[in-house]
C-alpha cells in the first residue's frame, strides 16, 4: 500500500509539472519505496522476484517486452542515467538499461535481512536498512557505498539509526531520511554525512521536486516549500490526510 500511495503521488506531481522533463515523459522517479520508473519510452517494474519491462511506445497499448529473474524478496526500484538501482531485503542490486529492453546485471552487494530502499546519484548510492515487523532483523541503519565503478560498489559509510524508511536528495549537497523525525544530512563528503537539521513529521517516504518536498505518512501527505539557500528554512505549505 505505502509503494502505491508513493507512486499515485508521482504521477500527480508529474501532472502538475510545468518542467520539460515531465511533460516530455523523459524521466519518472517515485519515492524511495517505488516499484515503478519510467525513463524514456520504457516502464520498469519489480515484483518480488523480477525486473519487468514495458514498452511505451504506443503509450495506449503498453506491451511488456521481457522479464528478468533477480532473485527473492525484491522491494524497491530506483532509475539514475542509464542504470536500475534494485532494493531487495537481502541487498542491492545494479542493472545497466544501455539497452532498454534487455537489462544487464553490473554488480550486486549483499547485507543483513532488512527492507532496503535506495537511491542513487552518479557517484555514490544510498540505502537504508530498517527492522520493520516484516523484515526479519533488528537492522537500522544508513549505508553510504561508492559507485563510481558500477561493477564494483564499496560501503563506505554506515550510521545506526531509529528506524530508517524512505531516503531522497535536495540538491547535490542533502539526503533526507525518514526516521522518527524527517533528518537532513550535508553528505558534501558522502563518507561522512553531517546531520544538519530535522523536520518534526513522522512519514515512511518522500519526493523532492525542484524546492518542494512531499512527505508521505500513514495518515497523509505533507507539503513543504524548501529553500536551496538556507536548508534550515522550510515551511509547511499544505497537508492532506488521509
Amino acid at each position: 500500500m505505502k509503494k502505491i500511495i508513493s507512486f499515485v503521488l508521482l504521477v500527480f506531481i508529474m501532472g502538475c509539472s510545468d518542467s520539460d522533463s515531465a511533460q516530455n515523459g523523459d524521466t519518472g522517479q517515485g519515492g524511495s519505496l517505488a516499484v515503478f520508473a519510467i525513463k524514456g519510452n520504457y516502464l520498469y517494474g519489480v515484483d518480488q522476484m523480477k525486473l519487468n519491462v514495458f514498452s511505451l511506445i504506443n503509450s495506449e497499448k503498453p506491451v511488456k517486452v521481457n522479464e528478468i529473474p533477480i532473485g527473492f524478496d525484491i522491494e524497491t526500484l530506483f532509475s539514475y542515467g542509464d542504470n536500475l538501482f534494485i532494493g531487495s531485503r537481502n541487498g542491492m542490486f545494479i542493472y545497466s538499461i544501455t539497452n532498454p529492453e534487455n537489462p544487464t546485471k553490473l554488480s550486486s552487494v549483499q547485507h543483513f535481512t532488512a527492507c532496503d530502499p535506495v537511491i542513487a546519484n552518479s557517484t555514490h548510492s544510498y540505502v537504508t536498512l530498517n527492522s520493520n515487523t516484516t523484515c526479519g532483523n533488528n537492522t537500522n541503519v544508513l549505508q553510504v557505498y561508492d559507485t563510481k565503478d558500477l561493477t564494483n560498489p564499496k560501503l563506505i559509510h554506515s550510521r545506526t539509526l531509529m528506524q530508517p524508511k524512505g531516503i531522497s536528495f535536495y540538491t547535490a549537497d542533502y539526503l533526507l531520511v525518514c526516521d522518527d523525525v524527517i533528518k537532513i544530512f550535508n553528505i558534501q563528503n558522502p563518507a561522512e554525512p553531517v546531520l544538519v537539521h530535522a523536520i518534526d513529521k513522522n512519514c515512511f517516504d518522500l519526493i523532492v521536486r525542484d524546492n518542494t518536498l512531499f512527505a508521505i505518512g500513514n495518515n497523509g501527505v505533507y507539503r513543504y516549500k524548501m529553500n536551496p539557500n538556507n536548508i534550515k528554512d522550510i515551511q509547511l505549505e499544505s497537508e492532506t490526510t488521509f
